[in-house]
């Protein structure tokens, strides 16, 4: 299938308005006995990091060839990101709670983080400067290398006392609250918002 076919019908949802938040949400129907996972394969998470904006059209070329000629790496990098995903969640989730994250889950982040932040460096773009890496080599393992630096920069900023979860009980989605006033609900108004709304009209007019 031709990469830049499916990039145009963006698949996957960015309302989570930050990326690492955005990461967490690649797993639909969290809190439901049958949650849909949409990090099937390494291609996935490529195809993600160029709708993310992490992954420029090169670089995803170059990675979908090496997971072809690496198959067996490409899927253990895939498990790395799952893993990672599902320690940021619990994370986040715990935080939300008022409730300690659990130790290992903090490992988890801690110990890709240190292997981002070891390719980590800051450059002059001429305006300024900002984050890139020092790899000069396409490495399967880059694709979490933002993620991970994205949750340590929200763990470590005001805005982590503006992270919210979908409030319909069969998502769970993770998202930053932007809102004048502070109040989304939802994580997307199109999608959980109007069901939440379908229902209770519903049951207003079963009343």
């Amino acid at each position: 299938m031709n990469k830049q076919l499916e990039l145009q019908a963006a698949t996957f949802d960015f309302s989570g308005n930050y990326l690492c938040l955005d990461f967490t949400n690649t797993l639909q129907d969290r809190s439901t006995t049958t949650p849909r996972e949409l990090m099937n394969s390494y291609d996935d998470l490529v195809l993600w990091g160029q709708e993310a904006g992490i992954l420029s059209e090169g670089e995803a070329t170059q990675l979908y060839a090496q997971a072809k000629r690496q198959p067996e790496q490409a899927e253990h990098v895939r498990q790395q990101a799952i893993t990672l995903r599902e320690a940021l969640f619990r994370i986040f989730y715990a935080l939300l709670h008022d409730a300690p994250p659990q130790e290992g889950d903090l490992a988890t982040l801690n110990m890709m983080l240190a292997r981002a932040m070891a390719k980590a460096r800051i450059h002059s773009n001429g305006a300024g400067f900002a984050w890139d890496w020092s790899s000069d080599a396409i490495e399967l393992e880059q694709i979490y290398w933002p993620i991970a630096r994205s949750a340590a920069e929200l763990l470590t900023a005001e805005e982590l006392e503006s992270v919210r979860v979908c409030a319909a009980e069969d998502c769970r989605w993770l998202f930053l609250d932007t809102s004048k006033n502070h109040s989304r609900r939802w994580c997307d108004m199109k999608g959980c918002g109007n069901r939440a709304k379908a229902r209770k009209h519903y049951k207003k007019v079963q009343a």
